[in-house]
């Protein structure tokens, strides 16, 4: 059965992931979609608007076959990271190739900035430290950087949020000589950061800055995912900032020390978030006031979710540097189903439905007592504490679902 890679977020489900779905099938001619997608903390540093079973469930709903979650450490960094983290993952399934959206469309214009990056990457680095020390913004100077070796047109390609991850796409599939072939469609409507909408197409921001402000979003929801949607808007099982402001808070007030050695807290860092913590009235503001020239917005956000679920520098560089130790299946269609019946002997990575039965499996596939066996768990540990603070920064919340990674089977459609 032919497959396409998908890398998702769904964050929510919307129009425009459905015609990226659709056309990505039609495009590599494939029988089955499979969607890598992000768990509780996303590539951007935020959480999600819904839990990720719910979101698995608007997938499998609106025709994708075959939900796995990318790992907290991959999910929620870096594009080089997170790319790297998801081809990884759609290699181990044994998927065909991978489609993704794009500003550009052209693949061919993208895969040559994209040896433009990977040619001249030292040059670039050193380059753009040197702008950063003359007071530039980071995407500023990295950006008159490839200006000056590739021209105006490689320059203009970073200036768009889903062709940067494309070209991160593009650099993990050369550097571990995935076998899996590069597809990508332009995307339609609203962008990535747009919150107008465009006829039927508004982007998972902007539905959620409506949804926030009490505007109906129903229109811009393929039909058959707004049934889920309505019943958790309506039961209020979706992430509160407010509650994230609060917890990210209590969390930083222990004090800067406590802060040293988490992921991507350098020195000087550790001082400034206390500080933002004793005045900031909101989540914006917090973010706001620890950001800088050499922190951008992003990147403190990502931070900050590492620093809620307490990811240690130490760790982190491990798991980076191992890429995924399992594959957690969220759900799947009957198609999907059987896909992963024709791929079960050849899976790479150990293929988890819950994780009540998951050490005797990574024991076998590793040995007991491994080093692999010990980080493997210990990746476990990372995505089993994102669930449960998660659960904390749900508007209504009655006390469950802390262990739901522990007991909630995939879900099965038809």
């Amino acid at each position: 059965m032919r497959a396409v890679g998908l890398i998702t977020e769904y964050n929510p489900f919307h129009n425009g992931h459905l015609h990226h779905l659709q056309e990505s099938r039609r495009l590599a001619d494939a029988e089955v979609a499979v969607a890598v997608m992000s768990g509780h903390f996303l590539q951007r540093g935020e959480p999600a608007l819904f839990d990720k079973w719910l979101r698995t469930e608007m997938a499998l709903a609106a025709g994708v076959d075959v939900v796995v979650e990318l790992p907290f450490p991959f999910a929620c960094n870096s594009a080089p990271h997170f790319a790297a983290g998801a081809v990884q993952a759609l290699a181990a399934l044994g998927v065909e190739s991978l489609c993704f959206g794009s500003e550009s469309g052209d693949l061919d214009a993208l895969q040559k900035v994209a040896e433009l990056l990977v040619n001249n990457e030292e040059r670039i680095t050193v380059a753009t430290a040197s702008l950063l020390r003359r007071g530039l913004a980071y995407p500023e100077a990295r950006a008159q950087v490839v200006r000056e070796l590739g021209g105006e047109d490689a320059a203009a390609v970073l200036e768009t949020p889903n062709n940067i991850l494309g070209l991160a796409y593009l650099r993990a599939l050369h550097a571990s000589g995935s076998p899996l072939r590069p597809l990508t469609i332009p995307r339609i409507g609203a962008g990535y950061h747009d919150t107008e909408a465009s006829g039927s197409i508004a982007s998972a921001t902007g539905i959620r800055r409506l949804l926030a402000a009490g505007e109906p979003v129903l229109d811009f929801l393929p039909a058959a995912v707004q049934l889920p949607f309505l019943r958790a808007v309506n039961r209020g099982l979706h992430f509160d900032e407010e509650l994230l402001h609060r917890l990210l808070v209590a969390r930083i007030l222990r004090g800067a020390k406590s802060l040293r050695g988490l992921y991507q807290v350098a020195d000087g860092l550790d001082q400034r978030l206390f500080s933002a913590a004793l005045t900031s009235g909101s989540y914006g503001e917090l973010v706001d006031a620890v950001k800088s020239r050499h922190w951008t917005r992003t990147r403190v956000q990502r931070i900050l979710a590492h620093l809620l679920n307490e990811s240690s520098a130490e760790a982190m560089a491990d798991f980076l540097a191992a890429g995924p130790r399992y594959l957690h299946l969220l759900g799947t269609s009957g198609r999907g189903r059987r896909f992963l019946a024709s791929r079960r002997k050849s899976l790479a990575l150990p293929l988890i439905g819950n994780f009540s039965r998951v050490h005797p499996l990574l024991k076998r596939r590793y040995g007991s007592g491994s080093r692999a066996c010990r980080l493997a768990e210990t990746m476990l540990d990372c995505e089993l504490r994102a669930t449960r603070n998660y659960t904390l920064l749900l508007k209504s919340w009655d006390g469950e679902n802390r262990n739901r990674d522990y007991f909630a089977e995939p879900l099965f459609l038809p």
